[in-house]
């Protein structure tokens, strides 16, 4: 099976770098992040709509790259899971996981036995057509896939500790805006109580030894997060990219300056 980059490098400690796509579904996506340097993206299935199919795409022209390759679904269920995977996924990221328990389901659902309950199919997209023995293949897919699950409630971080500890969870991340939404400061990236629970999912992350996420649209947040010790970077996503390159690029024709 193919060496998880990602999941090595955040294993030693060390920190990577990506970033989010769910608007541009082309053929060529994958090549773009890859050619900026991006290590992984993370193709999401919650908020784009994007169908199974399009994800199968993403996954093939994705894997001409050396950059890993991870999807979103939309929730905690096998049957989004598993296809994704086979269909070639290095990594899952999982919204609203709450308690320990969904996370070892989460696990279980990437992993195949005796780690987890993962349907066997091989010489199929996600081990590049080859044949092998089939038992070093379950092996090696449970070392590489990459699973990441997100604190977006309280409750999430009520349970924090206990979600790090999980065994087979590699990242745990924050998604800011269903948590700030959840503690009543929708979008209140800066309060005090926010900054507060964020610091709390660092350092349980930190015990466990499991790398902390953090994304956003900003960079110097995702830089500053980066000093405060979060291993596991997003950094905004394709729609607002383009949204923000374009933005800036008009108003320096129109005005002669691009500050906003």
């Amino acid at each position: 099976m193919r060496e998880n980059k990602v999941k090595r490098t955040l294993a030693r400690g060390g920190v990577s770098i990506g970033t989010m796509c769910l608007e541009f579904a082309t053929n060529g996506l994958g090549r773009i992040c890859a050619a900026a340097g991006a290590e992984f993206a993370v193709y999401d299935m919650e908020h784009s709509g994007w169908s199974i199919e399009t994800v199968r795409m993403l996954m093939a022209t994705t894997r001409s790259t050396d950059m890993v390759p991870l999807v979103r679904p939309p929730t905690n269920e096998y049957h989004l899971i598993a296809p994704v995977l086979d269909m070639g996924a290095m990594g899952i990221v999982v919204p609203f996981i709450n308690t320990a328990e969904q996370a070892q389901r989460l696990v279980s659902s990437c992993k195949y036995p005796p780690a987890g309950r993962r349907g066997a199919a091989f010489t199929v997209a996600h081990d590049d057509y080859t044949s092998g023995d089939m038992p070093a293949k379950m092996q090696s897919c449970n070392d590489e896939v990459l699973i990441v699950a997100q604190i977006e409630t309280m409750e999430g971080v009520q349970n924090v500790e206990q979600i790090a500890a999980v065994e087979g969870v590699d990242v745990v991340w924050i998604g800011q805006f269903d948590l700030t939404t959840s503690m009543g400061i929708p979008g209140q990236v800066k309060h005090p109580d926010f900054l507060r629970v964020s610091k709390r999912i660092l350092e349980a992350c930190q015990k466990a030894g499991k790398a902390a996420g953090f994304g956003s649209l900003i960079l110097d947040d995702v830089l500053a997060a980066r000093e405060e010790g979060f291993r596991f970077l997003v950094y905004t996503a394709d729609l607002w990219i383009f949204q923000q390159a374009l933005r800036r690029g008009l108003r320096k024709i129109r005005t002669g300056s691009d500050e906003e």
